[in-house]
């Protein structure tokens, strides 16, 4: 009769085992893909993210926004004509090189107006750069391996049937887990690349707000802003590179359950983390 227990109980045994396995191994493979995907992503400019969206909002931001901006260019260069005219006395003495002045501001306005979709490119052409050389020093797996998976499993067969149940069950909580925290790494990695097209898509308005030096704040602003977009993907990346030497420092102890919950609580740090990097390059570039 202890035989039959015995045979039943190493049943039920190796049937959890396999479906613990199952569920963590899925789950692993997904935040695994998303984490490992971050690095090619954020490196990549927006021309060739998506070519046909980058398209779109090039054609968009020339044939729609840019004569909007033209017409308060235009507003914008006349109000600096009256300021520098009346600066001097209301018109009771001026010299002519004033008006020499306002060609060559109005000159420089025009010409950054024409070229803002080249100039905001260029921005994010260096944020990739180095976003580039960053990543190739980041030399650390971000995967939880298969030898990690091996030792979990030696170390589940080891265990009794009671705690295996237990495992079984928060074996889905965890599953649940890493499911949506996969989709929110997708969604901020994407997000920010969405915002960046969004930001462009309206270049020319700020960008003809340097012809006067009262409105020129909102064009500075908007260029910091671009700025912080760029280098958020370097702030991303830094982040994949911390936790991808939490998650290799991890080990599969008898405290099987701590191991795990340890996992799902690095990759809560590092979605954390990720939400931070926008509000944390804006404050470090000044841009609100």
């Amino acid at each position: 009769m202890n035989a039959i227990l015995e045979q039943i109980t190493q049943w039920l045994k190796e049937l959890l085992v396999g479906a613990i396995m199952d569920n963590l191994t899925g789950l692993f493979d997904s935040v695994n893909t998303q984490v490992g995907s971050i690095a090619s992503d954020v490196g990549t400019t927006p021309a060739n993210f998506s070519p046909g969206v980058f398209s779109l909002i090039q054609n968009l931001s020339e044939s729609v926004i840019m004569p909007i901006a033209g017409i308060i260019l235009t507003f914008i260069c006349c109000w600096e004509l009256i300021q520098l005219l009346i600066e001097h006395n209301n018109l009771a003495n001026f010299e002519t090189w004033i008006f020499f002045k306002w060609v060559f501001k109005t000159f420089v306005a025009v010409l950054l107006i024409t070229n803002c979709f080249n100039i905001t490119m260029a921005v994010f052409d260096v944020a990739q750069s180095v976003i580039n050389s960053s990543g190739s020093l980041i030399t650390a797996s971000t995967a939880v391996d298969a030898e990690m998976l091996e030792t979990l499993e030696a170390t589940l067969l080891e265990m009794d049937l009671g705690p295996l149940l237990g495992l079984f069950l928060q074996s889905f909580i965890i599953q649940f887990t890493m499911s949506a925290l996969s989709v929110v790494i997708f969604v901020i990695v994407y997000g920010r690349m969405v915002e960046i097209y969004l930001m462009v898509s309206l270049a020319p308005i700020p960008f003809a707000t340097f012809g006067n030096r009262e409105q020129s704040q909102i064009g500075q602003n908007y260029l910091r802003s671009l700025i912080a977009l760029g280098f958020q993907g370097f702030l991303i990346l830094v982040c994949v590179g911390i936790y991808a030497v939490l998650i290799q420092s991890v080990a599969i102890s008898d405290d099987i359950i701590a191991s795990l919950w340890g996992i799902v609580g690095y990759t809560v740090l590092l979605v954390f983390t990720l939400f931070k990097t926008g509000s944390l390059a804006k404050s470090v570039m000044n841009a609100h």
